[in-house]
């Protein structure tokens, strides 16, 4: 059985969105580039071919990926987003003990996460180590290789 792909609703609605551009639009447009490029005759010499084909196969390749992760989708509901808890979900705000920087992220699943917007993944150090904590709490992370720095954090507020 294929490991469970933990999501928020609003993480397992851009994937379905993402798949039905693909596989409506997309796809479709690949296979007129595929047309047009076997008109240019001798496919051992067509550039254009050869590059339509690998479109179309990275293409199938994402499809098929956003599907597996659809059948394997594991959606946290609201209730276990908001609570005393750090959970899946959970808005975050943290203060590092040593510097005293403070951050604000939530806790997304691997597949949602994107540190550019502030959205962590539950598998990463921080996320890993906060998972269960409350307001007050400081936790210790293991960051560097072979975990040979050690940060606390203090869980300030969860949202």
């Amino acid at each position: 059985m294929a490991e469970e792909v933990l999501l928020t609703k609003e993480g397992y609605e851009k994937i379905v969105a993402e798949h039905e551009e693909l596989v409506t639009k997309t796809r479709g447009e690949v296979a007129q580039r595929l047309k047009e490029a076997r008109a240019f005759g001798d496919l051992s010499e067509n550039a254009e071919y050869d590059a339509a084909k690998n479109e179309q196969a990275e293409l199938e390749v994402r499809i098929n990926k956003l599907e597996d992760m659809m059948r394997h989708a594991k959606i946290i509901e609201e209730d276990q987003m908001h609570g005393d808890k750090v959970n899946i979900g959970s808005k975050v705000h943290i203060k590092e003990q040593t510097t005293g920087k403070e951050g604000e992220f939530v806790i997304v699943g691997s597949t949602e996460a994107d540190p550019f917007q502030n959205k962590i993944s539950n598998e990463s150090a921080v996320g890993r180590a906060i998972i269960g904590h409350q307001v007050g709490d400081i936790v210790e992370v293991e960051t560097g290789k072979n975990a040979d720095r050690r940060l606390q954090y203090e869980i300030l507020s969860i949202n």
